[in-house]
């Protein structure tokens, strides 16, 4: 049963993330002024979350033999069954919801939602804990953290070493848009540390509190004659929320930093540094580490573009259960 436990690893943030809210964001009027004429905005495709898949997926009998509702970002279509997903009508997003199939057991975890929000829909993120039964009994407890992002998964996902692996980050990209812009709201946990639970160890308490967060990263990518891949970083931003809101922040716009961005005020090396952990497929279909090997020049072109929204942050089975992160009309400012 333990290798199950790959489904989680996609769910949060890849690397360890200090407690300090970080990024580059433009100041209220700034937004206000881009948003009415200061810059185009261009919504993302599927961006305003008004369609959504819905997958009935039954799990093992040996688990329960529940059927489940996973969501998932495309055009307004129903799927029944236990079908491997792959993203419809050509969206660009792909989601912490998954289907695992391992050693002929099928198990789901979902922690992204659609919610109602006026006359449409927006995409609803959060930490909870997955819990497993097996045979009627409490065998698994897991820590999961709900996260969107531009990309796809392949499913199902078999096993430990595969599940991170079956992400594939980002999207072929080559603008160079001034920012990023979303509304949001947010509702921490209000725990002042956050827990590590990994289904197979005790509880363990993680130092500082847990943040919901938004990271861009735009890279030029190259892929050398065996299919690895390496990237320049060309533009960053990252941000993350400390407080809960007080309902939607509307348009809320924060600025893209391109090229060596590590003598900004606003760097922090842990959040935005060079990183080598997501995965993409490379030209023969296998999934390979992206491997950032230094900074672009300040006017370089991207390839591809990575956005991820997280409830959570700090890496694989860690966060607060209740952080939820919720996110609307996504798009870029140019």
């Amino acid at each position: 049963m333990k290798r199950w436990l790959a489904i989680m690893l996609i769910s949060t943030v890849c690397g360890t993330a200090p407690y300090a809210a970080t990024g580059n964001p433009a100041t209220p009027a700034q937004a206000a002024g881009e948003k009415e004429g200061g810059g185009k905005f261009t919504l993302f495709k599927y961006g305003n979350f008004d369609s959504w898949v819905t997958r009935y997926i039954k799990e093992s009998a040996v688990i329960g033999g529940a059927t489940k509702t996973l969501y998932e970002i495309g055009p307004t279509s129903t799927v029944n069954g236990n079908t491997a997903y792959t993203n419809k009508g050509g969206s660009p997003w792909a989601t912490s919801n998954v289907m695992a199939k391992v050693s002929g057991i099928t198990k789901t975890n979902n922690t992204v939602f659609k919610e109602k929000r006026g006359n449409g829909f927006c995409a609803k993120m959060t930490t909870h804990i997955e819990k497993v039964k097996v045979l009627g009994m409490i065998n698994i407890s897991v820590l999961a953290a709900g996260s969107i992002y531009l990309g796809d998964m392949k499913e199902p996902i078999t096993g430990t070493k595969e599940g991170l692996k079956a992400a594939n980050w980002g999207i072929p990209f080559k603008q160079r848009p001034k920012a990023v812009r979303f509304d949001y709201k947010v509702a921490l946990s209000g725990e002042s540390n956050r827990i590590k639970l990994t289904g197979f160890s005790s509880r363990q308490t993680i130092a500082g509190k847990d943040l919901a967060m938004a990271v861009l990263y735009l890279q030029k990518r190259h892929e050398d004659a065996k299919g690895n891949i390496t990237a320049e970083r060309v533009g960053t931003m990252v941000v993350t929320y400390a407080k809960s809101t007080n309902g939607w922040v509307n348009g809320a716009t924060y600025n893209i930093m391109y090229g060596d961005i590590r003598n900004n005020p606003s760097y922090n090396a842990t959040l935005m540094g060079l990183r080598s952990c997501d995965y993409a497929r490379n030209s023969k279909g296998e999934s390979v580490l992206v491997k950032e090997t230094k900074w672009a020049n300040a006017n370089e072109t991207p390839t591809h573009l990575i956005l991820q929204f997280s409830s959570s942050h700090g890496g694989a089975y860690i966060g607060s259960p209740g952080n939820t992160l919720w996110i609307d009309n996504v798009g870029l400012v140019y």
